[in-house]
């Protein structure tokens, strides 16, 4: 995790304080993680759809699978990272 601390100091008429401000930014996007597995959902069920079709050939296949499989690697890399996270 990327951390950025900023300090800043605060007189008063008796005394000085000082608070530190840590800001953290995760690394990658988080907030498309949910897209990612909603397409990964999506892109599953059309494929299990068409293979019941009769237009379903090796084409359909192999195209299928390149956009299924890096989709599986990002979900993969998602659970990883919340499961590291909890621990």
């Amino acid at each position: 995790m990327l951390t950025s601390i900023t300090s800043s100091t605060v007189l008063s008429s008796s005394a000085v304080s000082a608070s530190a401000i840590s800001m953290t930014t995760d690394i990658g996007l988080p907030q498309y993680g949910v897209l990612a597995v909603i397409a990964l959902i999506i892109m599953l069920s059309a494929k299990e759809i068409l293979s019941a079709s009769h237009i379903y050939n090796r084409a359909i296949n192999c195209s299928m699978n390149m956009s299924i499989l890096p989709l599986l690697v990002c979900f993969s890399a998602i659970v990883l990272s919340n499961v590291f996270a909890i621990l």
